[in-house]
């Protein structure tokens, strides 16, 4: 098992988008009341004061969209000047991000994960759930500002759904060739929206490769990210092509993270909520930060035994029905 250091920070549980895969049509939510949300103050204060002395060095701000969090900007800014803080980072959609692209970056923000799942405006207005004008050249303008300022890497994230975006696979690899930018195909799992999981189930990672395999060719890379992705590369590419196969190859004993909740719950699995911790309150009832480290030490030492296919909280027949928002991204 790997040492646990990395925490994804989860800032807010609204986004911009109603993704297919995340949020099904139709479905209401009901989304955290802001003086329920952890404060700024508040993530700072866990971070450094608990997290940190745990031996976490690595944090990603996710969401919902962690870009419609107000101060988003200035969290970025006093993460970033803790010298423990090794890495930081953020997964957002971008579609906000072409003016913030710069002041997070000078904010000291790492690097930045997009959620791209298509390049087809169509089909990727399909996908986010979107029916008035088209938000995908706004999104592509958040992706060329994140490059431009120079985030590196820039990472692609592509939810590869059967039916929907699997045809533009090979399209979408082929950003890596002249950018350095790193494309992320992600097997569609069973959250958020169980009956479109349960029509179109998932592709393969190894099927994808395949396909890329003919066309290019495609050799095993040496550059290494924080996550669960084995990386590719095709010859001569400037970039890299991650797979994250949770379906078909589990890599729970791989996993080298933990989930902080937007409402402050600690969660040792992204689909797996056994051993939670409830750090908001505890921080609100002023419990000593020692008496908090030892809480997360013990789910630390029983994350090893905790698989997401093995949940036994949320579900129905192997499905998950809370969004991806809801949980943390």
């Amino acid at each position: 098992m790997p040492k646990i250091d990395y925490l994804r920070i989860s800032l807010i549980d609204k986004c911009n988008f109603r993704c297919q895969y995340c949020m099904p049509e139709g479905s209401e939510l009901n989304y955290v009341l802001n003086q329920e949300l952890l404060t700024n103050a508040e993530i700072l204060s866990l971070v450094q004061d608990v997290f940190i002395p745990l031996g976490f060095t690595k944090f990603r701000l996710t969401g919902g969209e962690p870009l419609l969090r107000p101060g988003v900007v200035e969290l970025v800014r006093d993460l970033a000047q803790l010298p423990q803080t090794e890495d930081l980072a953020m997964t957002t959609n971008a579609f906000l991000l072409a003016k913030m692209a710069q002041p997070l970056y000078d904010a000291g923000l790492k690097r930045i994960n997009i959620s791209l799942d298509s390049l087809n405006p169509l089909t990727f207005d399909q996908i986010i759930g979107n029916r008035g004008k088209s938000r995908w050249q706004q999104t592509w303008s958040g992706i060329l500002a994140a490059h431009r300022v120079g985030f590196d890497p820039l990472k692609l994230n592509v939810v590869v759904i059967p039916g929907i975006n699997d045809t533009e696979v090979l399209d979408l690899a082929a950003l890596s060739i002249e950018r350095s930018w790193h494309i992320r195909f992600i097997e569609f799992m069973p959250i958020g929206n169980p009956d479109l999981f349960g029509k179109k189930a998932w592709i393969d990672s190894e099927e994808l490769r395949h396909s890329i395999r003919q066309k290019w060719g495609l050799m095993e890379s040496g550059v290494r990210g924080n996550g669960p992705a084995d990386v590719f590369q095709i010859p001569h590419a400037k970039g890299t092509l991650g797979f994250i196969s949770q379906m078909s190859e589990c890599f729970c004993d791989r996993c080298n993270r933990v989930r902080l909740s937007a409402d402050g719950w600690l969660r040792p699995c992204l689909l797996n909520e056994t051993g939670q911790i409830d750090l908001k309150t505890a921080l609100r009832n002023g419990v000593d930060p020692i008496d908090l480290q030892a809480q997360i030490n013990q789910l630390l030492l029983l994350k090893p035994e905790i698989n997401f296919k093995e949940r036994d909280s949320g579900t129905e027949k192997g499905i998950y029905t809370r969004t991806m928002s809801q949980i943390g991204g």
